[in-house]
C-alpha cells in the first residue's frame, strides 16, 4: 500500500508539472483553458475558480489541459431551444439556461432560440411568446447552463486554440515537456546539495573473477577515464560501458604516482554492463555549492537524456528488445523500492521519471505532444491548419495504439516482477 500510494503521488506530482506548462503558456497566449484534470476517468474532485475547472480524476495515470478550440467546439444552441437568460447592466446576456431556473436576483429574458452566434459576433435571436424576435448580444464570458450541474463557458475566436499563431500553440504544446525538463535540473540540483559532488572513482573491492579483477585492477586505484574519455561519477561510467554494448574498452587507473590503462570486456547484467568494482562512498563525493548544484543539475539532466535518447534509438533499430520497456507497474515497484531507502533515492528516481515523461511527450507519436507539435509545424510549411476532423482521428488511432502498448507493457511488468 505505501508503494502505491508514494507512486501515485510521484506520479500526480509529474502530470501537475506537466499540465501547469500546458496551462501557463496557454493562459498566457489568451487561450480559454476550461480544465485542469489530474487522472482520466469519473471526477472524484472538483473545483472551479475564474474560467477553469480544476478537477482530479479516479485513474491516476495521466492527466489533460482542455483548450477551447482545440477540438470541435462543442458549445451549441439548438435553433428551437428554449431559454431563459439573465443580463447585465449593458444589456448583454450572461447566463443562458436551458431549463427553468430557480429565483434569480436579475432580470430574466425568456425565449425560443433563432438563431445564435457563440464565435464571431457573439449575439442570440429569441423568439417571445407572442412571436416576436429579439437580438441580444451576448457576454464573452456567457455561461451555457445545460442542467443544474453542467454549464459551458462560450469561447469566441480569439480565445480559441486554432485562431492564435502557430508560435503560441507550439509554446503551449511544447511547455509541458519542458516543464518536466525543468523539474528533472531542479530535482538533480536539490540532490545535488543534500549527497555532494560525485567527482572521484576510488575502489573499494574488486569482485573475484571480475573483468576489472582479470586485467589487473586493485583495490586503491582510482578509475579516471574509459577509452580515454573521462569518467568521474557512477553516472559517466556507466554510460561509457553502456556504449561499449559489450565490446573490449581500456579502463585508465592512477595508482600512486602512476597512470595505468588495463583493456578489459565489461559483463552484462541485466540492461547494464559492469566491470565488478566498488567504490569508497565516502571518499567519493564533496560538498558542493550552490552555483555547483544548479550545473549539476544540468550536466546530470544532459547526461541522462543522451542516455535516454540512446536507448530509444536502440529500441527503434531492433538492438534492444520491447520486452525491456517498463510500464507503471515496474514504475511503481522502483518507486516504492527508492522511497523505502531514503529521500535521496526516491528524489532521483523522480527526476528519472520526469526526463522519461518530458522526452518521451516529445516523440512524434499520435496522441502524444510530438505529434500536436509535427502537425502545428505542417500547418507552418502550408500556411493553413490541417484539417482537425483528420488530426483528431489521427490523435484517436494513436491513442488506441498507445493503451494497447500500456496493456503489453503491464503484462511484460507483472510476469517480471510476480513471476520472474
Amino acid at each position: 500500500m505505501q508503494t502505491v500510494i508514494v507512486f501515485i503521488l510521484v506520479l500526480s506530482l509529474l502530470v501537475f508539472i506537466h499540465e501547469l506548462g500546458h496551462f501557463l503558456f496557454a493562459k498566457r497566449a489568451g487561450i480559454l483553458v476550461r480544465e485542469f484534470a489530474i487522472g482520466f476517468g469519473p471526477k472524484i474532485f472538483t473545483k472551479i475558480h475564474g474560467e477553469t475547472i480544476y478537477s482530479i480524476r479516479a485513474l491516476p495515470l495521466g492527466g489533460f489541459v482542455r483548450m477551447a478550440g482545440e477540438d470541435a467546439e462543442l458549445v451549441e444552441l439548438k435553433t428551437g431551444s428554449l431559454i431563459y437568460a439573465t443580463q447585465t447592466a449593458d444589456g448583454k446576456l450572461d447566463h443562458l439556461y436551458l431549463y427553468e431556473p430557480p429565483q434569480l436576483d436579475q432580470a430574466v429574458v425568456m425565449g425560443w432560440v433563432v438563431k445564435a452566434d457563440l464565435e464571431k459576433e457573439l449575439y442570440i435571436v429569441l423568439e417571445d411568446q407572442v412571436q416576436r424576435e429579439h437580438k441580444y448580444p451576448l457576454h464573452r464570458q456567457a455561461l451555457i447552463h445545460y442542467d443544474e450541474k453542467n454549464f459551458m463557458q462560450i469561447a469566441p475566436l480569439d480565445r480559441q486554440f486554432g485562431s492564435k499563431t502557430v508560435g503560441q500553440k507550439a509554446l503551449a504544446i511544447f511547455a509541458g515537456p519542458l516543464f518536466n525538463i525543468i523539474l528533472t535540473v531542479i530535482l538533480f540540483a536539490v540532490l545535488t546539495l543534500m549527497s555532494g559532488i560525485e567527482d572521484r572513482l576510488p575502489v573499494d573491492q574488486v569482485m573475484p573473477n571480475a573483468p576489472a579483477a582479470k586485467a589487473g585492477i586493485k583495490a586503491g586505484d582510482l578509475i579516471t577515464a574509459v577509452n580515454g574519455k573521462e569518467v568521474r561519477n557512477m553516472d559517466q561510467l556507466r554510460y561509457a560501458l553502456m556504449e561499449s554494448k559489450g565490446n573490449e574498452v581500456t579502463v585508465t587507473v592512477k595508482r600512486g604516482g602512476e597512470t595505468l590503462q588495463y583493456p578489459l570486456t565489461p559483463q552484462k547484467k541485466g540492461e547494464l554492463y559492469q566491470i565488478g568494482v566498488q567504490f569508497r562512498q565516502d571518499e567519493m563525493k564533496r560538498e558542493a555549492s550552490f552555483g555547483e548544484a544548479v550545473g549539476a543539475g544540468f550536466t546530470k539532466t544532459y547526461d541522462w537524456t543522451v542516455m535516454i535518447v540512446d536507448s530509444l534509438g536502440n529500441l527503434v533499430t531492433g538492438q534492444m528488445s520491447v520486452q525491456s520497456l517498463g510500464g507503471p507497474v515496474q514504475m511503481g515497484n522502483i518507486t516504492g523500492k527508492a522511497a523505502q531507502s531514503g529521500i535521496e533515492p526516491l528524489i532521483q528516481i523522480t527526476a528519472l521519471l520526469s526526463l522519461n515523461l518530458g522526452i518521451f511527450n516529445l516523440l512524434p507519436i499520435p496522441a502524444l505532444d510530438g505529434s500536436r507539435l509535427v502537425f502545428i509545424g505542417l500547418e507552418a510549411i502550408r500556411r493553413r491548419p490541417i484539417d482537425p476532423n483528420k488530426e483528431s482521428m489521427v490523435h484517436f488511432v494513436g491513442f488506441a495504439l498507445l493503451m494497447m502498448l500500456m496493456i503489453f507493457v503491464t503484462y511484460n511488468d507483472i510476469k517480471k516482477i510476480f513471476f520472474s
